[in-house]
């Protein structure tokens, strides 16, 4: 009795239908951008196929259902492919053009494609992070807000008022919420400020080679700043020693 061979199921087709865009990925969009259709020495459209094991010469012809040369039997009708003003419409018909793009070796690097719905989840994740920015800046007491603008504004923070230091950091927090997060998370944020106003209030001075911190009143030294190292990064982590912490409350006194 002869045994008859099982065929392998055959594989689901995932592809979805659907209207796609594309845009160029640069600042100043040309009028006409040709991207390149065919396999050559000057442009080599290759895609590495995991399930051959192999790269695979691409090529898009437009009587032919595949884009890969060893799969297309027979003359090929060749076709430009031009983005005009940056951006480039391709039917849910033309399924081998939208295929041949998705493995087009300057997707993602030179064009990306439009995609609704990862935008949409992107600018939810950006205004839920806003959103949460806002509310710790309008938590944020001025201390902190000074310290916090100081970063973007440096002295100037100095001669701001306290409605302006709020609105300013309100302004900050919406504008770059991912940074003012990190910042308000930064537990040394507070301490270089106050280091950086008692060197402005010449309570304490940094020499001029940066590299030691001293008394204003008798030049006395306090610390070395460790080379290659922020010398009010370095002031605000030795605030926190048992030594420091002294200085700390003196200065705190100075400058209040």
């Amino acid at each position: 009795m002869e045994t008859k061979e099982k065929k392998a199921p055959a594989k689901k087709d995932n592809w979805e239908y659907k209207d796609r865009n594309y845009y160029l990925l640069r600042d100043k969009m040309p009028l006409t951008h040709t991207l390149p259709s065919r396999h050559s020495r000057k442009y080599p459209l290759v895609w590495f196929d995991p399930e051959l094991g192999y790269e695979r010469e691409l090529r898009y012809a437009t009587n032919h259902k595949s884009i890969f040369v060893d799969e297309q039997q027979g003359n090929v009708t060749l076709s430009h492919i031009v983005f005009e003003m940056g951006h480039l419409m391709v039917p849910k018909e033309k399924r081998n053009l939208q295929e041949f793009l998705s493995k087009h070796p300057h997707f993602n690097s030179i064009f990306i494609e439009h995609d609704a719905v990862v935008e949409a989840e992107d600018q939810h994740d950006y205004l839920e992070m806003e959103l949460m920015a806002m509310n710790m800046a309008y938590e944020t007491d001025i201390d902190k807000a000074e310290a916090i603008l100081r970063v973007e504004k440096g002295s100037n923070v100095s001669s701001m008022s306290s409605k302006e230091l709020k609105r300013d950091l309100l302004l900050f927090a919406r504008q770059q919420p991912r940074l003012f997060i990190d910042l308000s998370n930064d537990e040394n944020v507070v301490l270089r400020n106050f280091a950086i106003r008692a060197t402005e209030a010449r309570v304490i001075i940094l020499a001029e080679d940066q590299r030691t911190f001293k008394w204003g009143s008798n030049g006395r030294k306090l610390m070395s700043v460790p080379f290659d190292e922020n010398p009010y990064s370095a002031i605000a982590a030795w605030f926190k020693t048992d030594e420091g912490l002294e200085v700390y409350k003196s200065i705190e006194k100075k400058i209040k």
